[in-house]
């Protein structure tokens, strides 16, 4: 049994779990505080402690941290409600000295698309799996044959000549006091402009919103077969844990073998 402790960091929360990776489960209760106000690293990183103390895990388990940001070799090169002194910020390094352990940082809609591919909605799935989370923006990963694409903005699509998310998104529902059907129309030119331009095997649809998803799903006409997300609230969580477990089994291969 592998195991890994996840933490996913947000606009208004933080939680984390013990997770055992090799079943994709929580071993422990889900623990969730507040994002500090501001979201600066130093506020954000404390609360991370916190978290881990309460979780009394050993010191040898690996953590696996996703954040809503752009994330390139531990570096966090965007922010999204959260301070912006988080713009090409040494992320990893600073996690990794505060909580005296290995670290694996990464965008949040990463880990939620790792999470729902090796547990959840996109099990088993092969070829190309395109999650999006619909949210106060688009969130999207890119997963093919299991493997992750990093780092894919496609909630930043040009789709009618706007930014896809400001159309699309969630928020942009109840800005626009928009119904199911209403927005459904939105989804439809989203969800078709990444159809043609990608052709994936699956999409995966996530977010607060999947919950609700026989209001608007099914009037989506697509070739692509398209699902709510499963994993909620944990996906995140789980999927940077996953992560985490990866990069440590990585290092125990022998350069010449990878």
């Amino acid at each position: 049994m592998a195991q890994a402790v996840g933490i996913d960091i947000g606009g208004t929360g933080i939680k984390g779990a013990l997770v055992d990776t090799t079943k994709g489960i929580l071993l422990s209760d889900r623990i969730k505080m507040d994002t500090p106000k501001g979201g600066e690293p130093d506020d954000i990183v404390k609360v991370v402690v916190t978290i881990i103390e309460q979780l009394k895990v050993e010191k040898t388990l690996p953590v696996g941290v996703c954040f809503p940001a752009i994330v390139i070799d531990g570096k966090t090169m965007s922010a999204a409600n959260v301070s912006h002194k988080w713009i090409n910020f040494e992320a990893e390094k600073f996690f990794e000295k505060a909580l005296g352990r290995d670290i694996r940082f990464v965008n949040d809609a990463d880990a939620a698309g790792v999470g729902e591919v090796r547990y959840g909605a996109a099990k088993d799935v092969a070829g190309l799996v395109l999650m999006t989370t619909l949210g106060t923006g688009i969130g999207s990963a890119l997963i093919y044959d299991g493997v992750l694409v990093p780092n894919a903005e496609l909630g930043h699509i040009e789709v009618d000549g706007k930014d896809a998310e400001t159309r699309a998104s969630y928020a942009a529902k109840e800005r626009g006091r928009l119904s199911f059907r209403s927005w459904a129309k939105r989804l439809q030119r989203y969800y078709s402009a990444l159809e043609f331009l990608l052709s994936p095997n699956l999409f995966v649809v996530g977010g607060g919103v999947s919950k609700s998803y026989e209001e608007f799903l099914p009037l989506l006409k697509l070739r692509t077969k398209i699902v709510p997300a499963t994993l909620r609230n944990n996906a995140g969580i789980l999927g940077a844990a996953a992560l985490a477990v990866d990069r440590v089994d990585a290092a125990k291969i022998p350069a010449a073998k990878r």
